[in-house]
């Protein structure tokens, strides 16, 4: 049998890369290229969208060219992308008409308190599953509209297309302005606070309230379907599937069942737990999302929640602290000693996120005593990202009254063994990390290798998913107990440090 081949496009906030998977889901080829960050403002993070293109062109030549293929020996190309980036462009020419605005852009939180009014955060909340904040989509495009001379006249007039960043690279890969397809997928649309998430349209209340005219708007897609045909380096290979980097690594992970959950460790963490075929709104700070939706299939949704400070920690306790040279050597420090020796850090460098919201917190070391040696601050730093998680999972009960199964993890902190058997033993449930870490591609391959019969289902796709290492749970639930309300009584002792939130 000849193998078939999927390539994996993975537009990132740093980089661009191009993974080529064969039909086991093995790698068989990758390229990665970095573009530009532009910071033309204190706040503002802007995009070059037509660099952003170009380094996507040279990262699907170089995948290629590593794997020995030609564009007609791949089955189809998934897309993946950082979320809530906003691109607007010019239909005619296919030129950007301003730099894209990125998600972790903050000019818009003048206008999210406007558009608030006396309902605030939540005035759109029960249609779009999300609270209103600069990180969304919506109210970037209703900026450049308001800000750009021109541009609101020519939108419209239906002269202006606007996307995330999937819709750019898909409108790119179909011809451009040359019968370029302007589409969207429901995930990356359920993250521009203009779809509602029961009907999976754009929203036209929404759309008034921001003054986002409909004309600029891509069409709403399942995650998994063939949107059109490459032209260019990708000549007649199908654009097959899109969804949102974070969705895309619940696909890739196969958490496909009630209760099936991922974690990705970076800098902070994202947490998605599948609650199945309903959308479940959240009073606990999480954000509801849908997680994907394959063909003509009904929409499965998740529960995400975001944790700012995890990777960043061992950061600081490297950089700032310089009790270690290297990442990697705070997991030999902190084995060095049995536990903690009775000190917690909270690390609310900037507030805290889930599920307490608190902008006046601060990070706290507590617990000191003539004990504490720099080996429990290690261990308290790993620590942290695990009760960090834990209390995300518990909001997340409260909110859906799905119980975690398991966790499936993916990110560079899943390397220390000593975090991964605390984060088991903590939610105590198994932690499982698979073979292939790099999870958003594959999740992006193949939900495009599902539209276009490379695949059969997902029970196929999740016979691919192999462990490499499992972490089960060690600590007794008198201990966990134990521990889980010392660090509670640690975070209350972070809050109300700073009184003046502007300062």
């Amino acid at each position: 049998m000849t193998d078939k081949y999927v390539a994996a496009i993975d537009q990132g906030t740093t980089s661009s890369r191009c993974i080529i998977f064969n039909q086991n889901g093995a790698i068989v080829a990758a390229d990665q290229r970095e573009h530009r960050q532009i910071f033309p403002r204190p706040g503002w993070v802007e995009h070059d969208a037509a660099e952003i293109w170009a380094k996507t062109q040279a990262v699907v030549t170089g995948a290629l060219e590593r794997a020995g293929l030609r564009a007609d020996e791949l089955s189809a190309v998934g897309i993946t992308n950082q979320r809530e980036t906003t691109v607007l462009w010019d239909r005619a020419t296919g030129k950007p008409v301003h730099n894209a605005v990125v998600w972790q852009d903050t000019r818009t939180a003048a206008l999210c308190t406007e558009l608030g009014g006396a309902d605030g955060q939540d005035r759109f909340r029960d249609r779009t599953g999300l609270p209103l904040a600069s990180y969304f989509s919506g109210p970037k495009a209703a900026w450049l509209l308001d800000n750009v001379p021109g541009l609101r006249r020519r939108a419209e007039n239906g002269e202006i297309a606007f996307g995330t960043v999937d819709s750019w690279l898909i409108y790119n890969l179909t011809g451009g302005p040359v019968g370029g397809v302007h589409v969207t997928d429901v995930t990356n649309a359920s993250r521009t606070m203009l779809m509602n998430i029961g009907t999976h349209e754009w929203d036209p209340s929404i759309l008034a309230a921001m003054d986002v005219p409909a004309a600029m708007l891509p069409e709403i897609r399942s995650s998994a379907e063939v949107y059109g045909t490459c032209t260019g380096r990708l000549d007649g290979v199908p654009v097959a599937a899109a969804l949102g980097d974070q969705q895309a690594a619940v696909f890739g992970q196969t958490c496909y069942g009630v209760g099936e959950a991922k974690n990705t460790y970076g800098t902070g963490s994202f947490l998605l737990l599948n609650t199945g075929t309903r959308p479940v709104p959240s009073e606990s700070g999480l954000l509801t999302t849908v997680g994907y939706q394959i063909g003509g299939e009904a929409p499965v949704y998740c529960l995400e929640g975001s944790i700012a400070v995890t990777g960043a920690l061992v950061q600081w306790f490297r950089d700032q602290l310089g009790i270690i040279a290297a990442a990697d050597e705070i997991e030999t420090l902190a084995a060095s000693v049995a536990d903690n020796g009775g000190a917690y850090i909270v690390p609310a460098f900037s507030g805290l996120f889930a599920p307490y919201w608190r902008g006046d917190a601060r990070g706290v070391v507590t617990g000191l005593t003539r004990y504490v040696t720099k080996a429990h601050l290690a261990r308290a730093v790993l620590e942290a990202t695990s009760w960090q998680t834990r209390e995300v999972v518990d909001a997340m009960y409260q909110d859906s009254g799905v119980r975690l199964t398991d966790l499936k993890v993916d990110g560079g902190m899943t390397a220390n063994g000593l975090l991964m058997q605390h984060q088991a033993d903590v939610l105590g449930v198994p932690v499982l990390r698979p073979v292939i870490s790099e999870t958003t591609c594959l999740g992006a391959a193949y939900a495009a290798g599902l539209a276009t019969g490379v695949w059969r289902d997902q029970d196929e796709l999740k016979t691919h998913w192999q462990r490499d290492t499992e972490w089960t749970p060690r600590m007794d639930e008198a201990t966990r107990e134990r521990e889980h309300r010392n660090w509670r009584k640690a975070v209350e002792r972070s809050f109300g440090w700073q009184e003046d939130e502007t300062g």
